[in-house]
Formats: structure tokens, sequence, C-alpha cells
């Protein structure tokens, strides 16, 4: 069974990320790593800090001479910027006096960044981590619930991808399809030929007309010194039919995608296939009809979204996620400071306007890690070979029951 953990501060001296389960012989690198990671810092609305933090990655485990071992994959995203940090963030007790410095004036003050945080940010981790964990202030809540854990993820991802690819031929793109209240327009699924140009624009979309748009809401928003959500749509081609089961309901593939995506940061709403608009429709318009066409079957559309009861049907899998505004305001809502319990204006660090375009490689490594996991449960091994002797015996048989003509 496939299994992932990460852990690490936004601003601690690394992320770790684990992946346990991967059979032996997939060829993956560091750089292979080092490119998805860039990928997750493309886009416009990304805050400051894209530009001068750097993801300095290490394998520490499970990879040899550029193919997995069979062992755990251990991999360390370390941060540039710790030395920053290295007081504020240390695992060590610090004496008070660590955390001042000479302002150059005669007397000691605070360093903004070693205050302690007592304004909670609604929409966020903040309030309702702080009084859980009864914790003295919420850097410790804030540094965990960080979007940044999801560079981790990613590196996860990166991994999956490489499995699923040389596996099963499986590949994976992802894009934009709405920010804030505008919607795109094209709702063509883009292919994985298409992903330098998605790589290029920078509202992660193929449409020129959509972009154009797109841009101006984000820079609207910026100007307005706000924020703004958007939604991200994940395709996956070439998943064969089986992947996922109807037995359990914490087994089927639509469950683990669900739960995969709505644990991404900002996420508030998933979607497969046509979803919510399949839910207007009667049911002789809302289902996808089995054809043959050219001596195999195949469905004449995919409203579905490539799963059915809990399983992959053949067609490409399409899954949404909709991610709202970010939390961090620059104008501050109304909030409560937990310090002495009288109202104030929520904190405010720097931040993203728009987060939908590295949204959707998050979703897209969520939603590898998924698929990945349950290709493993239904045709794994300890090798790639073995799993790929599994998996083609599978697919035959399934040619076999149908008739498809190879």
């Amino acid at each position: 069974m496939l299994r992932w953990l990460t852990a690490g501060e936004s601003h601690g001296p690394a992320l770790v990320a684990t992946l346990e389960g991967l059979p032996s012989g997939i060829e993956l690198t560091t750089q292979t790593i080092r490119d998805a990671l860039a990928r997750r810092r493309l886009g416009a609305g990304r805050g400051a800090r894209q530009k001068f933090e750097a993801d300095e990655v290490r394998i520490l485990g499970g990879v040899r001479h550029g193919r997995t071992t069979g062992a755990p994959i251990v991999i360390e995203i370390a941060n540039s910027e710790w030395p920053k940090w290295e007081k504020v963030m240390s695992a060590d007790p610090v004496t008070r006096e660590d955390l001042l410095i000479d302002a150059g004036k005669g007397d000691e003050r605070e360093v903004a960044r070693n205050k302690p945080l007592t304004k909670p940010r609604p929409g966020h981790a903040d309030l309702p981590g702080v009084l859980s964990y009864d914790l003295a202030e919420i850097r410790p809540v804030l540094e965990r619930a960080s979007a940044r854990e999801t560079a981790a993820r990613v590196a996860l991802g990166a991994c999956a991808e490489a499995y699923l690819r040389q596996l099963a031929g499986i590949q994976l793109v992802s894009h934009v399809v709405a920010v804030g209240p505008v919607q795109g327009q094209s709702g063509t699924l883009p292919s994985p030929e298409d992903e330098a140009a998605l790589n290029a624009s920078p509202m992660r979309c193929l449409d020129a007309r959509d972009e154009a748009r797109f841009l101006e809401c984000v820079e609207e928003t910026r100007s307005l010194g706000d924020t703004v959500g958007g939604v991200v749509e994940v395709v996956a081609w070439g998943v064969p039919i089986g992947v996922g089961t109807h037995v359990q309901s914490d087994r089927r593939l639509d469950t683990q995608l669900a739960a995969a995506l709505m644990s991404i940061q900002s996420v508030k709403g998933v979607e497969i296939g046509d979803g919510f608009a399949q839910s207007r429709l009667r049911g002789s318009q809302a289902h996808d009809e089995i054809e043959r066409v050219d001596g195999r079957v195949q469905r004449s559309s995919n409203h579905a979204g490539g799963i059915e009861g809990g399983t992959s049907n053949g067609q490409p899998i399409v899954v949404r996620a909709a991610f709202k505004p970010i939390s961090t305001v620059p104008h501050a809502l109304k909030t409560i400071d937990l310090a002495n319990g009288e109202e104030a204006r929520a904190l405010h660090q720097r931040s993203d306007t728009c987060q939908v375009v590295p949204g959707a490689v998050i979703a897209e490594a969520e939603v590898a890690l998924v698929l990945a996991r349950a290709i493993a449960d239904h045709a794994g091994g300890y090798s790639l070979s073995e799993c790929a002797r599994n998996l083609s015996a599978y697919l035959s048989r399934i040619d076999e029951r149908l008739g498809n003509v190879r």
C-alpha cells in the first residue's frame, strides 16, 4: 500500500516528505522534483516570497543512481530563508535577548517576526488551532497550516507521476478554469502535450481570451488590496478501467480523490466530472452510454468524469477543486486580540493575491498520489517490472471480456 507523510513548518529549517510503497526500478532524480517545484512557483497573483525563496531539494533515501530501490523515499526541501528565522523557530529554548535586536537608537526593539501573534485571521486555522492545542500564540498554528507545506506534496506528487507514467502511460495535466467570478469559456480539456504552453501562461490556461480575463480579475483584486480564489481542473489521461473499488466506502476512488483535494489549504469544494451540472439533468441525459466503435467498447460522453461506482471506467478522469480567497487579506478583517480579548484587526503577513495557478499544480500532485495508490492496490508489486506484468495481464483480460479489437 502506498502511503505518505509530510513534516516541517513554513519558516522552519526544511520540509520533509516521505513516500512508502513505490516499487523499485522507477526512474527518478533530484531534477525531476526540482522541475515539479518550479511549476509550483509560477503564475500571476503570487506574492514576494516566490521571488527570493528557493526550493533546495535533497533526496535522503529510497533512490540510488536515478532509480527507486523500493525503500521509503525521503525528500528534504530546505528553507533558503532559514538564517532569518533560526532564533524565532528554534527547536530548542532561546533567551529573550535572542529575540531582541539593537535598533540603532540606543534601545532594544523586537523584530516584527519575533512578536507574539495574537490576532487570528478569519478563514484561517489561527483561532481554532490556537484554542484546540491550547497554545499561547498563533505562530505554531500558522507555521504548520501554511500552504508552504504543499511544496512537500508537490515533491511527492512528482514521484507518483513518474510511477504512473512509467508503469501505465498515465499522464496528468492541470489548468485554471475560473478566477473569482470569471469563468473560462473554452471548455477544452488540455492534453499532456499542452504542458509547456500551460507553464508559459501566467494564468495556466490555453485560451488567450480566458487568460486576459483572468489576469484582469487578478490585477483588479491586487489594486484593491484584496484576494481572490478560483477553480482548477485536473485531467488524468490513460487511466485503465477498474482502478478503485465499489466494495468499501473509504476505498472508492472518488472518495479518495475528494478527500485528497479537500485537504489542500483553501479548497472548499470538489467536483468530479460534470458534478453539480449533472444533478440538474434527467437520467436519460446524465449518463455516459456504452457503445462499440471500431471494434472497441467506449463511451459516448464523459459526464461522470471517468469514475462510476467508485471505480475508473476507462474515460479520462476529470476533477475540479474550488479555492476560496486567501485568508491573509491586506485590508485585515475584524477579529479579537487573544492577548486582551478586545476587538482588533487580524494579523497580516505577506501573501499571494490569487493562489489558483500553484493550486492547479498542487491539485495535480494530490490526484497523482491517489491514482498511484489505487493502481498499486490493484496491480502492485515490489518492482516496476512485476507491476507491469500484473497490469498487462489484467488489461489483456479486460480486452478479452469486452471483445475489444487490439
